[in-house]
């Protein structure tokens, strides 16, 4: 019998890139896709017909969304939760006690769940002490298996430290049927294979500012740095999580490294990135492209800026993935894909080239 997969955010970024990575690989899985409307699912379906190995789901009058996500929980081998899935405590919890319901699994034989968090978590300390615009302190560099310790106390004021703490525990009720694996990307960037949203937030909100504002912005020092990570890479990485649970349940469940309370995965490259050195770099080719006529830089306060990870580190070392599944980024520079970027992002907001009529 195939394994049930439930999958949600296929029309997201994340969730609609690794669903294709999935299908692809396991067209033969029982897919259960659960989406927030009927809208959306129509969309879903126009990219996957195949109605033998992928259901649709979704709220409406007679069920709410969150609803509907515990009754699917309970009936699956094997989640994959993409759906907001870092700030959204009622889904989690949602799945949580669908997950604890499941039918047919025990603690013996456990149902598994992937869940996407994000490396936001790590500006906590930046965010608490108001450090924003300064250099990471090497202290709050986070390894996935040396910082584990860390890792699993944050304080609640942490950005996802409240679903974190909801997944978390699902291993831990007693005789918990549930085991679980969190894995967190930091900036993610790609053109997404979905059939829906196709384009990450931070590298194209800050095309955007650039574009619309004319400046590169730079706050206090200009010196934050965060990690990143091609979409296709993080999708690698969910599917072979949910390849072992699916394929190799006695394996997941043996090896607390991949499942479990301690299994607590960074998804990154080695190639961190310095915000402001960014901006710079999509100022100039805005300037390639005829968007803007010179490169300025001008410093900003947190306040003025959309997306307050321009501001506060978020420092991350992506061990356990190279160290226990032999994972290994393979996608294009993050600098590689400035130039499509901010092509995308005029288009979208309708920018003019310098000499253009309005």
């Amino acid at each position: 019998m195939a394994p049930k997969v439930l999958v949600t955010g296929t029309t997201g970024y994340i969730g609609g890139d690794a669903f294709f990575a999935l299908y692809d690989a396991h067209p033969e899985f029982e897919y259960t896709l659960v989406v927030r409307n009927e809208d959306r699912a129509k969309l879903v379906r126009e990219k996957y017909p195949d109605t033998e190995h992928v259901k649709l789901v979704y709220g409406g009058p007679s069920a709410s969304y969150v609803e509907v996500l515990e009754k699917e929980a309970a009936k699956t081998d094997v989640v994959l939760h993409t759906a907001e899935s870092a700030d959204d405590v009622s889904s989690a919890t949602a799945i949580s006690n669908g997950l604890l319901k499941s039918e047919g699994h025990s603690a013996e034989n456990p149902v598994f769940w992937v869940h996407i968090c994000g490396t936001g978590i790590l500006q906590w300390y930046d965010q608490v002490n108001r450090r924003y615009g300064q250099p990471p302190l090497p202290s709050e560099t986070y390894d996935d298996i040396a910082s584990l310790p860390r890792l699993l106390t944050l304080p609640d004021e942490a950005l996802h430290r409240d679903v974190d703490k909801v997944v978390l525990a699902t291993n831990h009720f007693p005789s918990s049927p549930v085991q679980t694996s969190i894995v967190a990307p930091p900036t993610i960037y790609g053109a997404g294979r979905g059939p829906v949203n196709t384009t990450s937030q931070q590298l194209p909100s800050l095309a955007r500012f650039v574009l619309q504002k004319g400046f590169a912005p730079k706050v206090g020092t200009g010196a934050v740095e965060w990690d990143n990570v091609h979409v296709t890479d993080v999708s690698s990485l969910l599917l072979q999580l949910v390849k072992i649970a699916a394929l190799d349940p006695a394996r997941a469940r043996g090896d607390a490294e991949l499942f479990g309370g301690q299994a607590y995965f960074f998804c990154a490259n080695e190639t961190p990135h310095v915000w402001s050195k960014v901006a710079e770099e999509i100022a100039q080719e805005a300037v390639k492209q005829r968007f803007l006529k010179e490169v300025l830089s001008k410093k900003v306060e947190m306040g003025e800026i959309p997306d307050k990870s321009w501001g506060t580190n978020s420092k991350c070392v992506a061990s356990r993935a190279r160290k226990f599944l032999g994972w290994a980024p393979k996608g294009p520079a993050l600098e590689d894909e400035i130039t499509g970027i901010v092509e995308f992002e005029a288009n979208r907001i309708g920018a003019k080239k310098i000499g253009e009529s309005a």
